[in-house]
């Protein structure tokens, strides 16, 4: 009885085994487009706050699972640091997308200083006045939520042994040294973890994301990189075993339609080709 009691509440407690346990927006509100301040606090639970160095913060829309969802901006600095405080402002543009009952939610990557990466989640609220246009895979992923405030589980790659609680919700981790050899399928649960800057990333295997679709038209005069540069140090010595085993690339879901050709095949040759080729029949 009391284990069934403990699974229960643990399962109505999402966000209860968080190491950053997001305060404001809580889940279930309903907030106005514009400025917003988003603040957070230490649970209590590993990896404690006081061990994590730097973290991105962004405003997600769609579902809870990586490919169903849609980061739409960074809040506060591009690299937060905890040691600013526990607060982070931004502005969110109308724009940005469509109003959705709870469909908004925030995703928060930190670096540990020790290395290793954790992704906290918040609730999910809703953001009101909103005149912009949202992808329809994504509506219908938070539509297919039925209106839950949970957002997706905690990913922990700092904590060693941080199991999942019942209930689905609360730490999931990857262990590097159980990473799957070089040319294996990707882990099911791995995918929430191609939202990982590569530079924030550690362990044996490496997330990339989903390489873009080619246009049918280069119409762009003056190309953008699609990914911010990173520092670089060149090697004076020796260097040692590379430290990655392999790296993932998300699988691509885009598709195409194939069409039958109709037009008849070319007839046979006649004349002097079709008495040359008559001369190989034996």
């Amino acid at each position: 009885m009391r284990c069934g009691l403990l699974s229960t509440l643990l399962a109505l407690s999402p966000f209860a085994l968080a190491d950053v346990e997001f305060v404001s927006p809580a889940a279930g509100a309903s907030i106005p487009a514009g400025a917003i301040t988003v603040q957070w606090q230490e649970s209590g639970t590993a990896p404690l706050i006081s061990t994590l160095e730097s973290y991105t913060l962004q405003l997600i829309v769609g579902g809870n699972v990586v490919a169903d969802a849609q980061p739409l901006i960074n809040i506060g600095a591009a690299q937060g640091s905890f040691t600013a405080g526990n607060e982070a402002t931004g502005t969110i543009s109308p724009a940005l997308a469509s109003s959705l009952t709870n469909g908004f939610y925030l995703q928060m990557i930190s670096t540990a200083k020790d290395g290793g990466t954790v992704t906290n989640y918040s609730g999910r609220f809703t953001i009101t006045g909103m005149t912009g246009t949202t992808a329809a895979v994504y509506v219908k992923q938070v539509n297919a939520l039925g209106g839950s405030t949970a957002g997706p589980a905690t990913i922990d790659d700092v904590t060693p042994n941080a199991d999942t609680p019942a209930g689905g919700k609360g730490k999931h981790t990857t262990t590097p040294a159980a990473a799957a050899p070089a040319g294996a399928a990707t882990p099911a649960e791995d995918a929430a973890e191609f939202s990982i800057p590569y530079n924030l990333q550690t362990g044996l295997a490496r997330y990339a994301p989903m390489q873009p679709v080619p246009p049918t038209q280069i119409t762009a005069n003056n190309p953008t990189p699609l990914f911010p540069t990173s520092a670089f140090n060149i090697a004076q010595t020796k260097l040692p075993p590379a430290s990655i085993l392999t790296t993932y690339t998300q699988a691509q879901t885009f598709s195409v339609q194939s069409i039958q050709n109709t037009i008849a095949a070319a007839p046979n040759p006649s004349d002097d080709m079709a008495k040359f080729l008559a001369r190989w029949k034996d």
